[in-house]
């Protein structure tokens, strides 16, 4: 079972509900090291800025594990050093704001201290909102409520109060260092807690994009609504899956490595048979998903 990123207490009004916070989400991206030519390990390393060439190669590849983000950084950086470039330990960092392009404000880590929110221990709801109300762009990340203690009671008590209304607790409170706007809903016979982007950071449509002044005609928008009927269907997210994820593990296990792993039985399992049996596990998993579609398209052309 995963650990709680924060415990705490959840309230509205005078009731008081001892919880614990999980995450509800578990991203599979598949996450590579970087190795040179010969097979060792790259590690990435911080420089003072110096006067020097710096070639750039950047590749289109997954992002690795302990390196920058792609947005960060490429993948490859080469650096041409001069005895001018020196290597610069973490505590040794200054955080710089650009104020304007090629001009920053320096900020100490005393600045910070001054303004550092401090840790929530209780989360307050302050309105109560329909949840058709808020866009889909506002929601963040994806948390479970769980109750602590004696909190079981006044955890089913918001539950199906919430359940029962159709709306949702809007609170705020700091994680680890960060202050969030939250909704809290009923799913299910679980409290989701629900971090939102705060009004200023959701850009207007208006702002990003130039809409085409254009008006479909009635009959666009019948064979159009007929259409959307056609392919109608609840909502199943098991039907959908990353077949990018799935290409890059067939790969890796057919380029599986020679292990000292032993089988599950405490029989040693070839490198080769370890990565058959993976193969065929993904290939199964494939040839299911697409059988399933099928079915279902099927099943829509012949209803």
């Amino acid at each position: 079972m995963p650990r709680a990123v924060w415990t705490g207490s959840l309230s509205f009004g005078l009731v008081s509900i001892p919880v614990a916070l999980y995450p509800a989400t578990s991203p599979k991206d598949v996450r590579f090291h970087l190795f040179d030519q010969q097979g060792r390990r790259v590690r990435y390393r911080r420089f003072s800025e110096a006067e020097a060439e710096v070639e750039h190669r950047s590749e289109d590849a997954t992002q690795p594990e302990d390196g920058p983000r792609a947005a960060d950084a490429p993948i490859s950086e080469q650096h041409v050093e001069t005895s001018a470039e020196r290597e610069v330990r973490y505590e040794e960092l200054v955080r710089g704001y650009e104020v304007e392009p090629g001009r920053y404000a320096m900020v100490e880590e005393e600045d910070l201290e001054r303004v550092r929110p401090e840790r929530s221990t209780t989360i307050e709801l302050e309105d109560f909102v329909e949840l058709e109300d808020i866009d889909p762009v506002y929601f963040e990340k994806s948390y479970y409520l769980a109750p602590r203690r004696t909190g079981a009671r006044p955890y089913a008590l918001l539950r199906e109060t919430l359940e029962r209304t159709g709306r949702v607790g809007i609170g705020r409170f700091v994680l680890r260092t960060k202050p969030h706007l939250v909704a809290v809903r009923a799913t299910d016979d679980v409290i989701v807690l629900e971090t939102l982007y705060f009004g200023d950071e959701v850009r207007a449509a208006t702002d990003i994009v130039d809409l085409p002044e254009a008006e479909a005609t009635d009959r666009e928008l019948t064979i159009a609504e007929q259409l959307v009927e056609m392919l109608a269907t609840a909502w199943d997210p098991s039907r959908y899956s990353d077949e990018y994820r799935e290409g890059l593990l067939r790969i890796i296990a057919e380029k599986a490595p020679v292990g000292t792993g032993g089988a599950a039985d405490g029989e040693p399992s070839s490198p080769t048979a370890r990565a058959e049996e993976l193969m065929e596990i993904l290939k199964r998993s494939v040839e299911e998903a697409k059988a399933k579609n099928a079915d279902t398209r099927d099943r829509r052309q012949t209803g």
